[in-house]
């Protein structure tokens, strides 16, 4: 991957629709912030936005994108639902709810997530059910998985109406590489989103990390942000501080080099910050 990747670079989702390359989380942003968050980062150049249900900033996202004066078409939104309701058409109404506070009445969101595979077979289904309903009547631009390991997929694909997956967000940096979902995922055409690739900056003080940053003038986290571009990843770095919003979009002016990815690569894989998705269950 060259250089000349920018920051309005997209990847080809499954539905045709394109994803904005670098993402805006909004993960444990406080709802009085997540605006103000927002809005810097749309400042510099960002256009997709990354919430759940379980963040509880939806509408502050929503108010962002009304405040920013930016055609919506333009604009990436991604929100996601971690529990269902009792039956398809109460969950059908929990997701509805979502757009109707990122994007009011008549408005839609470009990419819905399962937040966790974790919350069992029988409720994934019931979700992913309801999605496709909402995808069907354009509320729900494309559809999609989070932490879901190759069984969770595998019976995804036993039910699902629309399949692949448009995106699987997981947890990934150098030190969680995940590699045999993240290649099922290529192998499958379902694009892979990383989140936490800033590893929470607790790998600020790495040696090999500070030894690239260093080559390159440039700050570990940038490092972590250009990594993810380079594997092919959508990467979600989150802050709300204005000035590390910009730098962390500023990943596009050089290459890791091949020698130094490989380096990379090679960290020791660790315990997860979040979840390490488990390929075996399909429960």
């Amino acid at each position: 991957m060259s250089p000349s990747i920018t920051i309005e670079s997209a990847l080809k989702l499954p539905s045709g629709n394109k994803l904005p390359i670098l993402g805006f989380g909004v993960w444990d942003s406080p709802s009085h912030i997540t605006t103000k968050s927002c809005l810097e980062a749309l400042k510099v150049g960002y256009r997709h936005i990354d919430t759940a249900q379980l963040y509880g900033n939806e509408a502050e996202v929503g108010e962002a994108v009304k405040q920013s004066g930016l055609p919506r078409d333009q604009l990436f939104i991604t929100s996601k639902i971690y529990t269902p309701e009792s039956d398809v058409q109460a969950t059908y109404q929990k997701c509805l709810d979502s757009v109707k506070k990122i994007d009011g009445d008549n408005g839609y969101v470009d990419l819905f997530l399962i937040h966790n595979a974790n919350v069992g077979a029988d409720s994934c289904k019931k979700m992913w059910q309801a999605m496709e309903k909402l995808h069907g009547e354009g509320k729900f631009k494309s559809i999609g998985v989070s932490n879901h390991g190759i069984g969770h997929l595998e019976n995804l694909k036993s039910y699902a109406k629309v399949w692949p997956p448009a995106v699987n967000q997981l947890e990934l940096h150098p030190w969680l590489q995940q590699r045999e979902v993240v290649e099922y995922c290529q192998k499958n055409g379902i694009v892979v989103e990383a989140y936490c690739p800033l590893v929470r900056n607790q790998k600020a003080n790495d040696p090999t990390l500070n030894e690239i940053a260093k080559k390159h003038g440039k700050t570990t986290a940038q490092v972590l942000v250009r990594y993810c571009v380079q594997k092919g990843w959508s990467p979600l770095p989150k802050s709300d501080n204005p000035g590390r919003i910009a730098q962390n979009a500023d990943v596009f002016g050089f290459e890791i080099g091949k020698e130094d990815m490989q380096k990379l690569d090679a960290q020791p894989q660790e315990a997860p910050l979040v979840i390490a998705v488990d390929n075996e269950d399909r429960k």
